[in-house]
């Protein structure tokens, strides 16, 4: 049954944003990294990036990175609307549109925002192909400047619905991993037949990190061999213990 009526659609919204706080709240959370620590409470003041990661992953982020200087693109289909309101109870900024409807709109606001806020984005969402990248986040990256950073998460133990991204629903009391690669600078110049060439890019940094963290949920939190650093001892960081509910 869809939920139309906007009244309605807010205390969905607030309940939910309140669901995923107790949620993820018992997951063990841990943050590694291959390159610099990109993390938004570790970064200086004016310097931002786009954060891309796969949208069956989104409830770990959204729990852990709430802020209102990150801007999510959330689509303008119906659902997405309680996806927003989940998304604004959380504290995020939210830019609305995808590739399929009021695109034009949501790129022009992301291109602004750019300047100013970081930018999440899941490049297969909000309909896929599952783990397949899309045009529009390198097109974003190359007019705003902005590196892309890719990101992998994994967790221990999860649920799979039969969605079209298998959308991942941890366990309680799982483990969960959020590694982050090296940045990756789209140049503002660069040619249409180049773009191909840096989604592919993207796309397989992100499938390397979503592989490393799968790996690294599964053998008990430890990264392999010159598979990348950890943070200890940072508020974000790696949390063995369960994080403070928000």
């Amino acid at each position: 049954m869809k939920i139309r009526h906007p009244w309605l659609i807010s205390v969905v919204g607030f309940i939910g944003a309140w669901l995923v706080r107790l949620w993820i709240w018992t997951v063990r959370y841990r943050y590694c990294r291959v390159g610099p620590d990109v993390r938004p409470s570790q970064l200086d003041p004016g310097e931002h990036y786009i954060y891309a990661f796969w949208h069956e992953y989104l409830l770990l982020p959204a729990y852990h990175y709430g802020r209102p200087d990150i801007l999510v693109l959330i689509s303008q289909h119906a659902d997405g609307e309680i996806i927003a309101q989940v998304c604004r109870h959380l504290r995020f900024g939210l830019v609305r549109g995808s590739t399929t409807r009021g695109g034009v709109e949501a790129v022009r606001r992301m291109l602004q925002a750019g300047h100013s806020a970081h930018l999440a984005i899941t490049p297969d969402g909000p309909r896929g192909p599952r783990r397949q990248v899309q045009p529009g986040l390198i097109y974003v990256a190359a007019r705003t400047g902005l590196p892309i950073v890719p990101i992998g998460f994994g967790f221990q133990r999860a649920w799979r619905l039969k969605s079209w991204d298998q959308f991942a629903l941890p366990r309680p009391w799982c483990r969960g991993i959020c590694i982050t690669g090296e940045p990756i600078r789209v140049p503002a110049n660069v040619e249409k037949d180049q773009l191909d060439h840096y989604r592919n890019l993207v796309e397989e940094a992100m499938s390397q990190a979503t592989a490393l963290a799968e790996q690294c949920a599964q053998n008990g939190g430890q990264l392999p061999r010159n598979g990348g650093r950890e943070e200890d001892g940072k508020p974000d960081g790696l949390a063995t213990q369960r994080p403070e509910a928000r």
